[in-house]
């Protein structure tokens, strides 16, 4: 199961995400959950780099099994606005995901 855990600061915005696990919905090369997960979360990463001009802080690992990323300390106002609109979407399409695969994807908000 790939579990996705969306931290939040105390003001409600997103610091960081971690995406850990395998989907094993499908033989390998074949896992359309875990290729639309890997799609969805790779996707926000580089659009955030290009629309907001934000590199998160990022750690990939497991062959793939494993991303976590954090926004970096002291973006600016309109620039931190876009990395928030972003990582919103991309919880969002996760959630979407969870909805109808709920038994290879789980979504969590820390505080």
């Amino acid at each position: 199961m790939i579990k996705v855990h969306f931290e939040r600061q105390s003001d409600g915005t997103i610091r960081a995400f971690t995406m850990n696990g395998h989907a094993d919905s499908g033989p390998y090369g074949y896992d359309l959950v875990c290729a639309g997960a890997s799609a969805v979360s790779f996707g926000a990463v580089n659009a955030i780099a290009e629309v907001a001009g934000v590199e998160l802080d990022a750690e990939v690992r497991d062959n793939g099994g494993f991303l976590h990323c954090t926004v970096p300390e002291g973006i600016r106002d309109e620039a931190g606005k876009k990395v928030q609109v972003l990582l919103e979407g991309l919880r969002i399409s996760l959630l979407t995901m969870e909805e109808q695969y709920g038994r290879f994807i789980h979504v969590t908000d820390v505080n």
